[in-house]
């Protein structure tokens, strides 16, 4: 990850100075909040293991100098790679269920964002790092009033493990409103080699006991979004 390292430094000492060289304009934009939907393509050795996730990400800005053009980022969001669905039965009480296994990657960044042109279409570029969390849960479907009508219970996670992660992209704002943008964005994420489990790696057993099968490799992604954001001014 030494090389990701690197690029991150030049990435991020490239947005301070378009930053400066934005400072002499009269003000841009402000904050914002926005919501987006994500599509999540694995590359790499992950890309060979996982097909693609999709999932949803909230990102606010808060504005930092620059007229309001470089803005402090944070964006946290959730990603389901796969998920598989079995029946148990219990033989000694007589009843089944089904118990659907997801696996999916929870997480969270921060870093500067540049807002390059602003108006009615606003280009942007930005860089973050944080945390990513891969992780595999299992529950049992309520079909027989244990639980709340058909909500899911007995939940429990069966493998998770927490890596660094860094990022850098960018994307366009279009106006679709007074406050109100489409945004349309693409990232490369580099996350620390993981382990993380796939469709298949939860085996049970007869005896009622579980097994996994972990796999571990570089697990970076290529994040494609789109959204819809509100600006604060």
């Amino acid at each position: 990850m030494t090389r990701a390292k690197r690029e991150m430094v030049v990435v991020v000492a490239g947005l301070m100075a378009s930053a400066a060289g934005l400072e002499a304009q009269h003000r841009g934009p402000g904050g914002f909040v926005g919501l987006s939907f994500v599509a999540a393509n694995p590359i790499g050795e992950m890309g060979t293991l996982v097909d693609n996730g999709f999932g949803l990400e909230i990102s606010a800005g808060a504005p930092m100098a620059a007229g309001g053009h470089l803005r402090m980022r944070v964006d946290l969001g959730a990603v389901i790679y796969g998920w598989e669905e079995v029946f148990l039965y219990d033989v000694m009480y007589r009843v089944g269920s089904d118990v659907t296994t997801t696996n999916s990657i929870l997480h969270g960044s921060v870093g500067p964002e540049i807002v390059l042109v602003r108006g009615d279409i606003e280009p942007y570029v930005h860089a973050g790092a944080g945390l990513s969390i891969f992780a595999t849960s299992s529950h049992m479907d309520d079909d027989f009033g244990y639980g709340y009508g058909h909500d899911p219970y007995l939940e429990t996670t069966n493998y998770s493990d927490t890596v660094f992660r860094w990022l850098y992209g960018g994307g366009v704002r279009f106006r679709a409103g007074s406050r109100t943008f489409v945004d349309v964005g693409v990232s490369k994420v580099d996350n620390q080699v993981a382990n993380y489990l796939t469709k298949g790696d939860v085996v049970d057993q007869p005896d009622g006991s579980v097994l996994l099968y972990p796999n571990r490799s570089d697990a970076d992604l290529m994040s494609f979004r789109v959204g819809v954001s509100f600006a604060l001014r």
